[in-house]
């Protein structure tokens, strides 16, 4: 059989950070620059998943040459500028003789290795072939296609029972049968970032599409994910990274079961998450469950507990030096007081989320919030006021939330808009409420999520009584003829 044309990983070149393209970024937040890097490829017809994790791991040296894609991007940005000039290795330092093959055809990027269909098994050589680059998913941020292959093999042949062939593959999570089960001797650090890759990818499909067509697919990375922890790592950085990995993989599951209207499930994956944190000692995993946990019981309709989960996460935080981080955790409380109609508790706790959130981004702040930005804070204020009835505030507040939104988070403008229209309907705006409405029923071709689902069919009932107002007759047909996605089992 022939060999992989995929190189080894070279553990004896460590990692330097990419200084010169911090300093490019400047005051920007990651999310802000990362903002920046998805406009500039839209200017250039280029389309890049570029988010705060992506300019991260560019930053800490682990993407030592960008894609072609992004070289275009970062190049249009930074006119007069080479590669070498915002911090970047040569690409022929990077990729050898793969990558002056590359040069020479600049349209197209590294494809997979096949053999000629004239070659008789394990006769001939394998060959690379090239595609264009508009096959790469658009959603995946592994784009260092070397790493990404090795972490990919690794995971694979090393990977603990019912690890599929395609479980991170490029959407991250398996699509196919599971491959026969193989023990694990020991989990090595490949496994590990194979592991936080695939909340990665999680994350950022969830932002795109909502959690419903998602959820049951991201089950085999995890599972592997406790098989890998099961089998243990001989470095204790590794056995840390795998644990962390693990709980914040789980947290992404059960935002996904979550957000899909399956409570329950969502509860038991934030208890393994917790559960996971406390026995590591991870802090910082700790206050993600805890943040997760008050949002569920918040929906779930047990206020108290989310107070309480909400204060939780605060206490174990707060040494963690993360203002954003204690912003939203501030917000999560809010939530919880304003189901139990405390409306003095809501706004103290608004005015701390607000006051903490002004103090701006820190390099403390976790990786998992690069969600949370003005338009997320407006969301959850706008969640508040409805919850106390309060419709005309709640309704300004949504639709900033709206308004703010990057256009990526596909899923949060379709929420943030579907609160608009509820609290435009309640608050006695029935046309306006139509037409926020249908702008919703638009994204749903995109999105599939529970939450919004029932956002909408709430709406509707609401303007039935309304169906001679201008507009509400189109939406309330429209509505229902919009097939449901995927329910809750």
């Amino acid at each position: 059989m022939a060999s992989s044309t995929v190189p080894p990983p070279r553990p004896d070149r460590p990692q330097r950070p990419n200084l010169a393209f911090r300093r490019l970024r400047g005051h920007r937040s990651p999310a802000e620059f990362a903002a920046l890097v998805r406009r500039a490829a839209r200017d250039i017809g280029e389309r890049v998943s570029c988010d705060a994790r992506y300019i991260g791991r560019v930053e800490a040296g682990e993407i030592r040459c960008p894609n072609y894609a992004y070289e275009r991007v970062f190049l249009h940005m930074f006119p007069g500028r080479t590669l070498t000039d915002l911090g970047f290795a040569p690409r022929s330092s990077v990729r050898g003789r793969g990558a002056r093959m590359e040069e020479e055809a600049p349209l197209t990027y590294p494809g997979r290795t096949t053999r000629s269909p004239a070659d008789a098994p394990g006769a001939g050589e394998t060959r690379r072939t090239y595609e264009p680059y508009d096959t790469q998913d658009p959603y995946d941020t592994h784009h260092d296609h070397e790493e990404s292959d090795v972490l990919r093999r690794a995971f694979m042949t090393g990977g603990g029972a019912t690890v599929a062939a395609a479980s991170l593959g490029p959407l991250g999570f398996a699509l196919e049968a599971p491959a026969p089960e193989r023990p694990v001797r020991r989990a090595s650090s490949s496994h590990a970032g194979a592991l936080e890759e695939a909340v990665r990818r999680i994350r950022l499909l969830d932002d795109r599409h909502g959690a419903d067509g998602l959820y049951r697919r991201a089950a085999t990375p995890l599972r592997a994910a406790y098989a890998l922890l099961d089998a243990g790592a001989t470095r204790q950085a590794t056995v840390d990274r795998l644990h962390s990995g693990a709980g914040e993989l789980a947290i992404s599951v059960g935002w996904l079961a979550h957000d899909s209207g399956r409570f329950d499930d969502a509860r038991s994956h934030y208890a393994e998450a917790l559960a996971t944190a406390r026995m590591t000692g991870d802090h910082a995993l700790e206050a993600h469950a805890f943040c997760n946990t008050a949002f569920l019981a918040r929906d779930a309709g047990r206020p108290r507990e989310a107070v309480r989960a909400a204060q939780a996460a605060q206490r174990v935080a707060r040494p963690l030096g993360s203002p954003r981080l204690m912003s939203l955790l501030a917000l999560r409380e809010a939530g919880g007081w304003a189901g139990l109609a405390d409306r003095t508790g809501c706004e103290q706790a608004l005015a701390r989320a607000q006051a903490l959130y002004a103090r701006g981004d820190t390099d403390a702040d976790p990786e998992w919030m690069s969600f949370y930005g003005e338009a997320e804070l407006e969301g959850l204020e706008a969640q508040c006021w409805s919850t106390l009835g309060d419709w005309p505030r709640a309704a300004r507040h949504a639709r900033r939330a709206a308004d703010l939104q990057d256009p990526h988070f596909t899923r949060n403008i379709a929420l943030y808009t579907a609160e608009l229209a509820d609290d435009l309907a309640r608050g006695g705006r029935p046309d306006e409420a139509a037409a926020a409405g249908l702008r919703v029923l638009n994204l749903l071709s995109q999105v599939q999520s529970s939450r919004i689902q029932t956002m909408l069919a709430g709406t509707a009932r609401v303007l039935l009584p309304h169906r001679r107002a201008s507009g509400v007759s189109d939406f309330l047909e429209k509505h229902a003829s919009t097939p449901r996605g995927v329910t809750p089992a």
